[in-house]
């Protein structure tokens, strides 16, 4: 259950509320790219729409209780929330914050698509069948998913705990985001995490080899680690707004330039 405190639980309920939100956006997307796999289901789709809801919406009641909880050990939040709750007010220079975020967002998502590049080169290209290619409007709201189910996971709550863990191990008595290793590497221990969590979707999608697992790592471990910083600095809404903007410009904007040229 979330804290007794009014704002703490009028915050939990808001993160759980938008981690819903998101779940119902990416079912399209996701129901598009596993369509081939669906067709095999006995279950008709909107039965394994609302178990997927359910089940996803239980994890993330779960993992966001926790990663509020952890999170306040380790000295890491979400202070434009925190702010709101707590006088109000809407932040001043939220226009700020978005665009700066957004700017984070869009190198994360710049370098995903060079790096990508890169393994094209190399031989690995994650192709989609003419069915399976999601429409724009499948991918722009799916975006919402990265932006704040996956922070929301593997922020809020992985790298929490990971920081948390370590403090524990190493008996630290500075403050514990001031404590440089311990925060440089659960970001990129996060980061790589949150890399491999994307290999269950891509074996539906080609075989998995030791160059698609580094592919996995590392372009997913980029956004990883610049989201990770954002949290780490700045707050979780920072990441939040950075992975959504680096999705949108992977999902969105880059293949509409591409198909323009095409």
């Amino acid at each position: 259950m979330p804290s007794k405190n009014p704002q703490n639980k009028k915050i939990y309920f808001t993160l759980l509320s938008a981690s819903v939100i998101s779940i119902i956006a990416v079912l399209p997307y996701a129901f598009t790219l596993q369509a081939d796999l669906l067709k095999l289901s006995p279950l008709p789709l909107p039965v394994l729409a609302l178990i997927s809801i359910v089940q996803s919406s239980i994890l993330f009641a779960i993992a966001i209780y926790l990663g509020l909880k952890l999170s306040n050990k380790v000295g890491l939040g979400l202070p434009i929330l925190e702010n709101y709750f707590k006088t109000k007010m809407i932040e001043p220079s939220l226009k700020s914050i978005f665009l700066n975020s957004g700017y984070y967002g869009v190198i994360a998502g710049g370098l995903i698509i060079i790096f990508d590049f890169v393994f094209k080169y190399l031989g690995v290209s994650i192709t989609l069948g003419m069915n399976q290619i999601p429409p724009l409007w499948q991918r722009v709201i799916a975006s919402l998913y990265g932006g704040i189910s996956e922070e929301l996971l593997l922020r809020l709550f992985f790298m929490s705990l990971v920081i948390w863990i370590f403090s524990k191990i190493m008996r630290t008595k500075t403050e514990i985001t001031k404590n440089n290793f311990i925060m440089w590497f659960s970001i990129i221990f996060a980061a790589i995490i949150f890399g491999l969590g994307h290999l269950p979707i891509t074996s539906s999608l080609t075989a998995i080899t030791p160059l698609v697992i580094s592919r996995a790592i590392i372009l997913n471990g980029i956004g990883g680690i610049i989201f990770g910083w954002l949290f780490w600095k700045k707050g979780l809404e920072h990441a939040m707004i950075a992975h959504f903007t680096a999705d949108i410009v992977i999902l969105a904007i880059f293949p509409l330039i591409i198909s323009f040229f095409n």
